[in-house]
């Protein structure tokens, strides 16, 4: 049986990333759709001789897919979030790839929330020594909530220190 360091356990371990509620072939599927749309709507100004207003609607097309593209590009960014007894490790990763961390002590790290009476938690970052890191910041407000309670408790876990029985 493997003997797990009790310094090294996991107390919280999350990777988050945006959502996105339509997927690749729902896009497809509504892609299609307003290609359609798009073709018999331009079918009558076509037949009229108004011919420029076919190269218009082909540029909302393209428009209409390139929108959804840098969408599920932004899609791709996600953030690791870890904590254990002696470290709180935040790991961002961007679209392009870009990996930047941020590692300190939980004893030393303060969640701060900022909220607003209509709409929740607007903003969730880490203080620690002057420095501020915002996370969870493409979450909405309800999954912002959630996120910041349990990261708040497993920062008073790991204040405790570690167990060792």
């Amino acid at each position: 049986m493997a003997h797990v360091d009790p310094c090294n356990a996991q107390i919280f371990a999350v990777r988050l990333a945006p959502h996105r509620s339509l997927g690749e072939r729902n896009f497809r599927l509504l892609l299609m759709v307003f290609c359609g749309a798009a073709f018999f709507t331009t079918l009558p100004f076509l037949f009229l001789g108004a011919w420029p207003v076919v190269g218009f609607m082909g540029l909302d097309v393209l428009a209409f897919y390139l929108a959804f593209r840098a969408n599920y590009r932004a899609a791709r960014a996600y953030e690791d979030v870890l904590v254990t007894p002696l470290e709180l490790s935040v790991a961002k990763v961007s679209a392009k790839g870009e990996r930047r961390e941020y590692r300190a002590h939980p004893a030393w790290v303060r969640l701060e929330k900022q909220e607003h009476e209509e709409y929740g938690v607007e903003r969730v970052s880490l203080v620690s020594r002057g420095s501020r890191l915002e996370v969870a910041s493409f979450l909405g407000p309800d999954a912002k909530a959630r996120f910041a309670d349990r990261l708040s408790w497993a920062l008073a876990e790991a204040r405790r220190g570690p167990r060792f029985s």
